[in-house]
């Protein structure tokens, strides 16, 4: 499966082209965060300034003074980080991205318009743009056996060989509140998952459960 099955474009991430390629397989993406930040590339991107140890917001991104970084970290332009956030180290966020009260995002890539608002937890994962946490929903990336993470595709399964892998929610992908996404699951662009309910796999869209939802 290629990136381009769940993201249309990088958007605001557009110069680390070179890192998330669209015709690669999208789990291999997660890697490429630490790999980009372990590079000693200058920041060239205008109106990027330092505020944090290893750690760059664009001029216009809205930061609470309580929000928590260990860097290094990129907030990209008109992104809203609230009040008790913890960006945790290799974190890459588009333009428009929001991170709430009392997140918690590590290791993770959030695209244009990505919205993890309240009491959530990302780690090890990619956020398609205009994707969607509800309240209280969080990605798992450590099984409890601890044993490596494996993704089950339509087509197969596929070992990632990781410890620790979240999840990938394709562009417009939701999450209802306090959702739980296990480690390895894949939702197609525009999939929905309950409140209240914990999914993994590969989760594709489903008009009757959202149908079904709507009209409770």
């Amino acid at each position: 499966m290629r990136a381009d099955r769940l993201f249309t474009s990088l958007g605001g991430l557009e110069n680390f082209r070179d890192h998330f390629r669209l015709d690669l397989p999208p789990w291999l993406w997660v890697d490429e965060i630490a790999k980009l930040f372990s590079e000693k590339w200058p920041l060239r991107l205008d109106g990027f300034v330092r505020i944090a140890p290893g750690v760059h917001a664009h001029g216009t991104a809205t930061i609470a003074p309580t929000a928590i970084f260990l860097g290094p970290a990129l907030i990209g332009e008109n992104c809203e980080i609230r009040h008790g956030a913890l960006i945790r180290g290799n974190v890459l966020l588009g333009a428009h991205c929001v991170v709430g009260n009392s997140c918690e995002i590590k290791n993770s890539l959030l695209l244009d318009g990505a919205q993890v608002p309240h009491f959530n937890y990302v780690g090890d994962s990619i956020l398609g743009a205009g994707s969607h946490l509800g309240a209280g929903a969080v990605i798992a990336n450590l099984r409890l056996d601890r044993q490596p993470v494996k993704l089950h595709m339509p087509e197969g399964t596929i070992p990632t060989g990781k410890r620790k892998f979240g999840a990938l929610l394709g562009d417009g992908a939701q999450v209802g509140c306090n959702g739980v996404l296990q480690p390895g699951s894949i939702l197609e662009p525009g999939a929905i998952v309950l409140p209240c309910t914990a999914r993994g796999g590969y989760i594709p869209v489903s008009k009757s459960e959202f149908s079904g939802y709507a009209h409770q």
